[in-house]
């Protein structure tokens, strides 16, 4: 999958204090997404776009467009990995 083909999957973090509160007790982030991308897709966009392991994505239709919750292993940091992409 190339640079751009990610791009594509992944279009920005979804922030709220909702998604805040999950990054630090879920070690979870939140994405809004292709709306066709489905859940290998997305898993493997954002395994290549932050260098991370991801341990299950989960996927929701929302008003903001479809919308990704990742949750990391404990290994990786969700704090660190949201600094990375934009969230602070």
């Amino acid at each position: 999958m190339t640079r751009t083909s990610i791009e594509r999957v992944v279009f920005h973090p979804y922030v709220t204090e909702k998604t805040m509160d999950e990054m630090e007790r879920q070690n979870r982030l939140e994405f809004v997404v292709d709306r066709r991308a489905n859940k290998a897709a997305i898993k493997r966009a954002i395994e290549d776009l932050y260098q991370v392991k991801v341990l299950k994505v989960t996927t929701k239709i929302g008003p903001h467009g479809k919308i990704a919750m990742v949750r990391f292993p404990k290994d990786y940091s969700a704090e660190e990995i949201g600094s990375r992409a934009g969230v602070f």
